[in-house]
């Protein structure tokens, strides 16, 4: 297991790039409302340019939270859950998961995880029997976060065929800092509604793998 943008680039074998709150949550959601795919990126101005290009018709993300210029949704779950995204590309850029994954090149294979995918990922990780997994927490601001070092414990657990408790895991992460900004009337950018979707353990039925391709990072779900 490691953290943060040097655990990515330390990563090797299969790679679980962790980031709860809320980049793969987000993702997550995205597919449920259809999504076709989701280029993963680094940089703000990388995802305008891929979608001036054509490559993806929608940009979602977040820098410090807030939904970046000229993007077309921020790094909401509950935001993206109102979206009929049937059919579309999107592009994703984000502070710390979709940083990690393009961070994350000594891997052979990455998956964007979260609590709501966990399951599902061991499954689908376990099917495939990989030598080497590294497990890696995304945290924020650059710091380690309650969540994401939660969600690799979890997963770690699923892996070594253990049954962990989503409800301790929950109660472990709402404790956490980052949750507390949530709801904050005085940080908006960050809806109520986008913890609860990101504390729905295991409810979503499907992996996401993220495969290189023509240069880009390319996010697709996988299902169990």
């Amino acid at each position: 297991m490691g953290s943060l943008l040097r655990g990515a680039q330390e990563a090797e074998g299969t790679a679980l790039i962790i980031d709860v709150y809320r980049a793969f949550t987000t993702a997550a959601i995205a597919f449920t409302r259809g999504a076709k795919e989701i280029v993963l990126v680094a940089e703000v101005e990388e995802a305008m340019e891929l979608r001036k290009r054509g490559v993806g018709v929608l940009c979602m993300g977040e820098v410090g939270g807030m939904r970046p210029e000229g993007f077309d949704f921020g790094n909401s779950p509950y935001e993206l859950s109102q979206a009929d995204l049937t059919g579309k590309t999107l592009i994703q850029s984000t502070r710390a998961g979709t940083v990690g994954v393009a961070a994350a090149r000594n891997a052979d294979k990455i998956y964007a995880c979260a609590l709501v995918t966990a399951q599902a990922t061991a499954k689908v990780v376990l099917r495939e029997f990989p030598e080497v997994v590294s497990i890696v927490a995304m945290g924020a601001g650059g710091a380690r976060s309650d969540e994401d070092e939660q969600c690799a414990l979890y997963l770690r657990n699923l892996l070594q065929g253990r049954a962990p408790d989503p409800e301790a895991v929950r109660s472990l992460v709402l404790a956490g800092g980052e949750s507390q900004k949530f709801g904050d009337p005085s940080r908006p950018q960050f809806h109520a509604k986008d913890k609860e979707h990101a504390l729905q353990i295991d409810t979503i039925p499907f992996a996401i793998g993220v495969a290189r391709e023509n240069g880009l990072l390319v996010a697709r779900p996988e299902p169990v």
